[in-house]
């Protein structure tokens, strides 16, 4: 059987006209998607970041709290943010065992300081992997902010 590729289109949650779609293995880690979307928008300061996926249906920012959590490796280890179990890596998380299905949803929080947003769908799942490099970023929609706006002076 043929590795799947994962296509997800990954939006700013404050502004979803900006996104970009992006490709990996499912053998690659939810550290390389942090790595690949860091690129993808133009990051050049690293910071913390956690993946949260939130149980269906759940709204608001409340759907962070008993979202399941992947995090930061430097931060893995440590408990959450709501004082929960030991916080497990990015990086020890493969994208196949996620069981991630067309339409899923999840969430990606970069910079717990600026607390930059993404609201990340699964697009595609397929064994169609050409060999290329991933991840490999496929579509741009949008100019990406800068990652530290300027403060507006009063």
């Amino acid at each position: 059987m043929a590795e799947p590729i994962f296509v997800f289109k990954i939006a700013l949650d404050s502004r979803k006209s900006i996104w970009r779609r992006i490709a990996l293995r499912g053998s690659q880690t939810l550290d390389d998607l942090h790595e690949a979307i860091f690129q993808a928008f133009d990051r050049d300061d690293e910071h913390l970041y956690s993946f949260y996926f939130p149980k269906p249906g759940s709204r608001g920012r409340g759907r962070l709290r008993d979202a399941v959590e992947y995090t930061h490796p430097m931060n893995a280890g440590d408990s959450g943010p709501f004082d929960d179990e030991p916080l497990t890596g990015a990086d020890a998380v493969q994208l196949s065992a996620l069981r991630l299905r067309p339409g899923r949803k999840f969430l990606y929080l970069f910079d717990f300081g600026d607390e930059w947003l993404h609201e990340i769908t699964v697009e595609t799942v397929e064994g169609a992997d050409d060999g290329g490099r991933y991840p490999r970023i496929m579509e741009k929609h949008g100019d990406s902010p800068p990652q530290y706006p300027e403060m507006e002076e009063e």
